[in-house]
């Protein structure tokens, strides 16, 4: 006889023996209730809020005993467990068709619940199957929306009746459900989360070891990991054997029941073949088809606890940050180190006296016990807010923000007045900045965000502060241009990078670098100043204008000191002199990055580019319109010669006849 053939012949003997299966209800009911009713009296003489019995702590029960099993206690998997640490011998387990359906439709929108819970009776079969326990489907399947009749609480209510009409205990790890079924004097035996749960056993800690930042479980594939730290990562095979769907679809029922039990356990999201699970310090991500082409698990934690005076800038940092309620946008690549920058900047602010909160989904920055962490409020970072607004933080951290809702709640709360530190992914400094344009009203960015904090490889690059005022923008000339202009600055040195206004019906992010490099009268006054100072100092110099009151003069290494003079008597004196600020350089630190714009002169037979004699020797790229075409070294008169005819000779050529730029830059 088959296994299924077995169990069927088990209920159907249940069901005809109608006058001993009262009996024996009977005697059930009276030692459930007595169960119940002891866990009553020792909660009633336990002090106000103290946890529940454990599952360990559970009385034992004997052949006969009926359960109905609610869905929260199937999901977390503490059934099988129980009956094979010898509990619940003999004990026929009930599960209501309503749960079966609920477990279903679960699975069916990609829950990683509801896989959890089909599995789990799976387990719970095979132990019928072996004789140890029975187990019973009986009810009927709801008609309508099971997750609707979820959400009104119609599903619990269902269990409930069913627990009353087969006369048995209802077991539940739902605390609501338990304090319901004691309010209506249904029979119940709750399973408190357990106070502790070795994370340690799970089976996907085998892959970690103290620097590993994150495991990558694919099927059919080798599992991989990150390991390192922020500034020095590098991906490692962990086995050369490929996982199978089976190794990793057990892992994944595993951390789902994990994070049912224990305390720091939390489903962030499961919809859609998409599962995100906060479980201790690890953010655990489950893909599934169809979401995902093959089953997948990605587990991310952080390596290193670090403080904010390990950072570049820090006091550049406490400063901006103690000075007032700061609106501060943290950016940087993927994994490039920003989480664990603002814990960082949580812990400096915590201790500073500041109260600070967080908005996390999901909820996995490591920080204080002071910190209270806040995730989406039935879904929407909006409702969260709201709640923070009453609670009046004096900092929230917002970890991390990619919808427009999110950039418009951030913008809210800083306008309300709380201090806010967002984290938003960006490859550069402004780029997180240009990510406000079109989410928050121009002329109200420099009210929202104050300071952009760029970070990369582990530690702060840049730092901008962001100011707004009313002027012509770099590079237009005429007064009639003026307008709202809000001005990105390096925090440390006050120069200033970008400017960002309104153009028309465009919104313009000029780099100023850029506006410097091709403003035509700076071009001119270089050549004025290379004259005029090499008139003075007697000797071939170089000028490069970098605003419109300050130019760097370049001249050979030795002769540093003399043009400065003592205390920096000469320069002064020429400075005054040419009515511009000066900064003395060597030819060596000539700044060519960019480029150069080249004289060009044409002969008959040859194209001359006129190039400084203190480059001579030196090795130099040639560009038209930024494209390479030529590399040759100058020379000793400060000039490259090509051949007409020649391809290189042609190009340049014909850009000159057409004024199209020509310019030098160092080679390599």
């Amino acid at each position: 006889m088959s296994p299924r053939a077995k169990s069927s012949n088990k209920t159907s003997r249940t069901k005809k023996t109608t006058k001993t299966k009262a009996k024996t209800t009977k005697k059930t009911t009276t030692k459930a209730q007595e169960e119940a009713q002891a866990q009553a009296q020792a909660q009633e003489q336990s002090p106000q809020g103290q946890a529940q019995p454990r599952p360990s702590e559970a009385p034992r029960s004997g052949s006969g005993d009926r359960f109905v099993l609610d869905t929260s206690v199937i999901v977390d998997g503490r059934i099988t467990e129980e009956v094979r640490q010898g509990r619940f011998q003999g004990a026929t387990f009930i599960v209501p068709e309503v749960v079966l359906a609920e477990l279903e439709a679960q699975a069916e929108r990609g829950q990683e619940t509801g896989f959890a819970g089909l599995n789990e009776l799976k387990n719970l079969q095979a132990l019928s199957w072996e004789g140890t326990i029975s187990v019973e489907i009986v009810g009927e399947r709801p008609r309508g929306d099971i997750l609707r009749l979820h959400e009104t609480g119609e599903i619990d209510s269902l269990i409930r009746r069913t627990a009353e009409e087969e006369n048995a205990t209802l077991v539940t790890s739902d605390r609501v459900q338990y304090l319901s079924c004691e309010a209506r004097g249904t029979p119940v035996l709750f399973f408190e989360s357990p106070a502790a749960y070795d994370l340690s056993a799970l089976r996907i800690m085998q892959y970690f070891d103290e620097q590993t930042m994150s495991v990558h479980l694919r099927a059919h594939t080798r599992p991989k990991a990150k390991r390192g730290t922020p500034g020095g990562m590098e991906i490692v095979p962990l086995d050369d054997k490929p996982l199978q769907e089976r190794e990793i679809d057990v892992m994944a029922r595993e951390i789902v029941e994990a994070a049912e039990q224990h305390p720091e356990g939390f489903i962030e999201m499961d919809s859609g073949g998409s599962t995100v699970v906060q479980l201790g310090n690890m953010r655990i991500a489950i893909a599934r088809p169809p979401f995902s082409d093959a089953l997948e698990i990605t587990v991310v934690r952080p390596v290193a606890r670090t403080k904010l005076d390990d950072y570049a800038y820090a006091d550049l940092l406490k400063e901006r940050l103690s000075q007032r309620y700061r609106g501060v946008l943290v950016s940087g690549a993927p994994g490039a180190g920003k989480s664990t920058f603002v814990q960082a900047i949580a812990d400096y602010l915590e201790e500073a006296g500041w109260v600070i909160k967080t908005m996390e989904k999901p909820r996995d920055l490591v920080v204080s016990d002071e910190i209270t962490q806040y995730t989406a409020l039935e879904g929407s970072m909006e409702n969260t807010a709201d709640v923070l607004l009453l609670v009046r933080p004096d900092y929230t951290i917002f970890d991390e923000m990619r919808r427009t809702e999110d950039f418009q709640v951030f913008a809210d709360m800083r306008l309300a007045g709380v201090g806010m530190v967002g984290v938003v992914h960006a490859t550069r400094g402004i780029d997180a900045l240009q990510r406000l344009i079109g989410r928050v009203e121009l002329g109200m960015i420099p009210q929202v965000v104050d300071t952009v904090v760029f970070i990369d490889e582990g530690d702060v690059r840049q730092i901008y502060e962001i100011e707004f005022t009313v002027k012509v923008p770099t590079g237009m000339g005429d007064t009639d241009l003026a307008r709202p202009v809000i001005e990105v600055r390096d925090y440390e040195s006050k120069q200033l990078a970008f400017e960002i206004y309104s153009f028309g019906e465009q919104v313009v992010v000029m780099p100023i670098g850029e506006v410097v490099a091709e403003k035509p009268v700076w071009k001119l006054a270089e050549r004025t100043l290379e004259y005029e100072l090499g008139r003075i100092l007697r000797g071939h110099v170089a000028v490069q204008v970098k605003s419109d009151n300050r130019a760097v003069l370049y001249v050979e290494e030795d002769r540093i000191p003399a043009v400065l003079g003592k205390g920096g008597s000469n320069i002064r004196e020429l400075e005054k002199r040419v009515g511009i600020g000066l900064e003395v350089r060597s030819f060596d630190e000539l700044d060519l990055t960019a480029g150069r714009d080249l004289d060009v002169v044409v002969t008959d037979r040859h194209v001359i580019l006129d190039l400084d004699p203190r480059l001579r020797g030196k090795t130099i790229e040639i560009t038209v319109d930024g494209e390479p075409v030529f590399l040759g070294s100058v020379s000793r008169s400060g000039s490259i010669k090509l051949r007409r005819g020649t391809e290189p000779a042609e190009r340049i050529y014909e850009a000159y006849q057409q004024g199209r730029p020509i310019r030098a830059r160092r080679a390599g």
